[in-house]
């Protein structure tokens, strides 16, 4: 058994539909204004007037500013408490209303399905349902995500 996550949920302890809540993120202008100037420095997450003006009509966070957040909610939540060893991909990723300076994201990661790998014994592949909202319970990103597992137990019967 692996030291590291000997004391963490492994695959045969989870189980599909169970629901983990987020934690929450305020969203401030100094967090839009530095993610932008290092990862996507386009008018409308640098310049409040040229945001106003825009489709978003005012300042809003990056997209992948708001998934980074809400996978770190996701680490903090669930992800550091099972015997995960990283993820395989994401899939239907929305970004359905923009994260907005001054607005709080929360919400909730759905497991949707889990199977076991047919080739490589000592893993199980959970896939995730994001479903991330604003304070006032808007839909704000919604994404599925892929994540190996280790098992406890590879030499149990498929």
């Amino acid at each position: 058994m692996n030291p590291v996550t000997a004391n963490r949920r492994h695959f045969e302890d989870l189980a599909e539909g169970e629901v983990i809540t987020l934690g929450q993120v305020n969203l401030t202008r100094d967090m839009i204004f530095t993610f932008a100037r290092e990862f996507d420095p386009l008018p409308f997450h640098l310049d409040e007037a040229a945001a106003k003006a825009s489709l978003l009509g005012g300042l809003a966070s990056s997209g992948w500013q708001t998934g980074a957040l809400s996978l770190r909610m996701l680490v903090d939540s669930f992800l550091s408490t099972i015997a995960a060893a990283g993820g395989l991909g994401f899939s239907n990723l929305k970004w359905r209303k923009p994260f907005m300076a001054g607005d709080t994201i929360s919400g909730t990661a759905t497991v949707s399905k889990l199977h076991r790998s047919h080739h490589h014994p000592q893993w199980g592949v959970m896939e995730l349902m994001l479903d991330i909202r604003n304070q006032k319970g808007e839909p704000v990103m919604t994404m599925q995500l892929a994540n190996l597992v280790e098992l406890r137990n590879p030499e149990a019967p498929l």
